[in-house]
């Protein structure tokens, strides 16, 4: 059974992220998480999805004034993507927000990811922008609307 939780900064559990997201978004470009990055994350949100106790998806989740929160690094297990696993963790991301009285969420999706984000509700805001050595748009959902 999979189960959806936040996971404390430093933690193993958190480790676990860290190592997917290593392996899913930033080797692929030759890039890297450094020290710095990882301990700048210490104010953040971190979710998981977990199989057995094993990290299959994970995201990050950013408090911003004026009632937005970001999402950032969105990992799927690739074995597993395309299976619902990201949906299931993005909707526990919208939840967790409108618990916490947030109004907006906001991201940057690379343009391989931009329909899987439409299909959710987010819609782009501006143009097409390069971010880790390739294109991204910038995304928003309103969070107090019903989704469709």
């Amino acid at each position: 059974m999979i189960q959806i939780r936040e996971v404390p900064h430093g933690s193993p559990e958190y480790r676990q992220t860290v190592e997917l997201r290593r392996a899913v978004l930033r080797i692929p470009l030759g890039l890297d998480l450094s020290e710095e990055e990882l301990a700048a994350e210490s104010n953040e949100i971190h979710l998981a999805a977990f199989e057995d106790d094993h990290v299959i998806a994970c995201l990050v989740l950013v408090p911003m004034p004026d009632g937005e929160i970001k999402m950032r690094q969105v990992a799927v297990r690739p074995d597993l993507q395309g299976t619902g696993i990201g949906t299931r963790l993005v909707q526990a991301s919208e939840d967790l927000a409108r618990q916490r009285a947030l109004q907006t969420m906001t991201l940057h999706s690379r343009d391989t990811a931009v329909r899987f984000y439409e299909r959710m509700g987010y819609q782009i805001e501006g143009e097409m922008f390069e971010e880790v050595t390739i294109p991204h748009f910038g995304m928003f959902k309103r969070l107090n609307e019903r989704d469709i």
